[in-house]
């Protein structure tokens, strides 16, 4: 492993732009048959063969960490990578101390930063892995991520079984899970066993795929408390980090092709544009909400559309990477967002603050 930690610049308040990008090699989707129903309908790489969505399991809890597991098996399949190749994992998810990535990732025996961000954890995952490779610490990691629409349900709103009625600007929690694989420019080409590690993008586009900076949110709580209304809670917190980016980057919105967040849904993305027309910020030509993509509203009964930490996860893995690396798209910032309460926290009437996380991505 090269350190390349002197390559690598801090700028501004809260951002790094590396100095080398850091390689995607590949991702691994799979997500829950309503998922499949939407607009990327045919983009996943597995898809639940039951309309339960319990992935042989007999638990939602454990039905989240079979999609964990299905997620690694898949991006290392995928890119011809071992467990043994791999030398961190980034994971996280929406259950109580991240039990989904804990049951579903102990067995490859990989060391493992257990994360919490709430819906923003995918961004977090490749913020984390993606500076430890570009400082020369690990030669390849894997960043990744999951939700599951009933465990999501039963650990921060009512059991399904309670048939509880959903306002019209609630989300619905994606089923789903993806995974990333990381690798540092200069990483030999070969794994342990001696097999040649693909890159999955180079392979089937034209482009190769990088992370080329990353811009860290911080926590924003405009006083929120409806548990239900994520996308103004979060809102905030991406309009924050989506200034910072510009600012430290010294960018306009113009060299972004697009500009995407994780979980703001219709209603979530008004209160974005509004919140950054007060920083003479104007992003609403190349703004994308990961919530507003995977589901069809007009079809399905989604409400505002679409969150959790599986939500920017998969549509990043299915729809954004391959647009990329196809070259449609040369760079986009890629901002997902959590909203951060608990039932405890919600129960005793705390406000919901939110945080977002910013990664630019680009075409090589």
């Amino acid at each position: 492993m090269e350190n390349n930690t002197a390559k690598n610049k801090a700028l501004g308040t809260s951002s790094i732009e590396y100095g080398q990008p850091v390689i995607i090699m590949g991702s691994g989707s799979v997500v829950g048959q309503m998922e499949n129903e939407g607009p990327l309908s045919g983009s996943f790489d597995k898809v639940s063969d039951d309309k339960n969505d319990m992935f042989g399991a007999d638990s939602w809890e454990k039905a989240e960490s079979a999609l964990q597991k299905e997620a690694v098996a898949l991006t290392l399949s995928k890119t011809g990578a071992e467990a043994k190749d791999i030398r961190f994992l980034y994971a996280g998810d929406l259950l109580g101390q991240n039990i989904a990535s804990s049951f579903g990732l102990v067995d490859y025996n990989i060391p493992l930063f257990g994360l919490y961000g709430a819906c923003s954890t995918c961004g977090e995952s490749l913020c984390l892995g993606s500076m430890c490779v570009a400082a020369g610490y690990a030669d390849r990691v894997i960043s990744l991520t999951s939700s599951h629409y009933a465990s999501a349900q039963k650990e921060f709103r009512y059991p399904l079984e309670y048939g509880g009625q959903r306002p019209l600007y609630a989300s619905w929690t994606v089923t789903g899970s993806a995974g990333f694989l990381l690798q540092n420019i200069n990483a030999p080409a070969k794994s342990v066993s001696g097999k040649t590690i693909k890159n999955e993008y180079e392979g089937k586009y034209r482009k190769k795929v990088g992370i080329t900076g990353v811009t860290i949110g911080k926590i924003e709580d405009f006083g929120i408390k409806d548990s239900f209304n994520m996308g103004c809670a979060m809102a905030p917190a991406a309009a924050w980090t989506i200034a910072a980016n510009l600012r430290d980057f010294g960018r306009t919105p113009k060299d972004y092709d697009a500009v995407f967040t994780g979980d703001l849904g219709s209603v979530g993305q008004q209160a974005l544009w509004n919140l950054l027309s007060q920083e003479k910020i104007d992003i609403s030509d190349r703004h994308y909400d990961c919530g507003m993509i995977i589901y069809d509203s007009g079809k399905q009964d989604v409400h505002a559309g679409g969150s959790g930490c599986g939500c920017s996860a998969v549509v990043l893995s299915a729809y954004i990477l391959p647009k990329l690396a196809d070259g449609e798209w040369k760079r986009v910032l890629f901002v997902p967002t959590g909203a951060l309460l608990n039932k405890t926290s919600f129960n005793e009437g705390q406000n919901v603050p939110g945080i977002a996380h910013g990664v630019v991505i680009e075409a090589l």
